[in-house]
């Protein structure tokens, strides 16, 4: 399996011209109302805007992401087929206020993570072209250590990529009360609970013969 890659980034690569750099979108959750809060950390320097590929509609957003060493490492993402779940660790520091002050204050547990790699122009630091997501989950886990004096601290998310939700069995069952939550004019299940005890019967109704219209002779 292989990643595509766009024609501007593979020129780049080519000619050997690229700065890779990593960003990283995370969506937690208000702890009060459960509204959605996002954040976005890349690994260079500074408050950057960068243009990158949403993984759930394929089109170009721009996103601003926030670095001075906010992300300190990424782990590997393979290349994998089918509906095989990744697991991956994602190390932050624990000494930017910024980031820090994000993951005390908002629920991080199930957390949609999005990471995206993107090249900049050596000359312009610029990207070449909207960052490519590489990987698309949910956070399973993001302890936060707290430094002694002198020590330096971090933060390691392990997240879950989204290929784990194809392997979950649905608790939904076929009824009417579900189906009429979706849609309440309509009927189709209403029937569900008592027509397995319907009896057809062919040729015959409930048992007498059906005339065919002839006489005897």
């Amino acid at each position: 399996m292989t990643r595509s890659i766009s024609a501007e980034n593979n020129a780049a690569i080519q000619a050997g011209r690229i700065i890779p750099r990593d960003f990283i979108w995370l969506i937690s959750r208000d702890r009060t109302d459960g509204s959605p809060v996002a954040e976005g950390v890349w690994s260079g320097e500074g408050t950057f805007t960068a243009s990158v590929i949403d993984p759930h509609t394929g089109g170009s957003t721009d996103r601003t992401f926030y670095g001075s060493g906010a992300l300190l490492a990424v782990g590997d993402i393979p290349l994998v087929q089918g509906i095989t779940v990744q697991t991956l660790s994602i190390t932050f520091s624990g000494v930017n206020d910024g980031f820090n002050d994000y993951v005390r204050t908002y629920d991080l547990k199930q957390a949609e993570i999005q990471i995206f790699r993107g090249f900049l122009d050596p000359d312009t630091r610029e990207l070449v072209a909207p960052a490519t997501p590489r990987f698309v989950g949910y956070i399973d886990d993001a302890p936060i250590t707290t430094p002694k004096e002198n020590e330096s601290g971090a933060i390691t998310i392990t997240a879950t990529s989204n290929t784990q939700e194809l392997t979950r069995a649905n608790s939904d069952v076929c009824s009417d009360a579900s189906q009429r939550l979706r849609s309440s004019t309509d009927n189709f299940y209403q029937d569900v609970v008592v027509v397995g005890d319907w009896k057809a019967p062919w040729g015959q109704s409930d048992g007498a013969p059906v005339s065919n219209g002839s006489k005897a002779g």
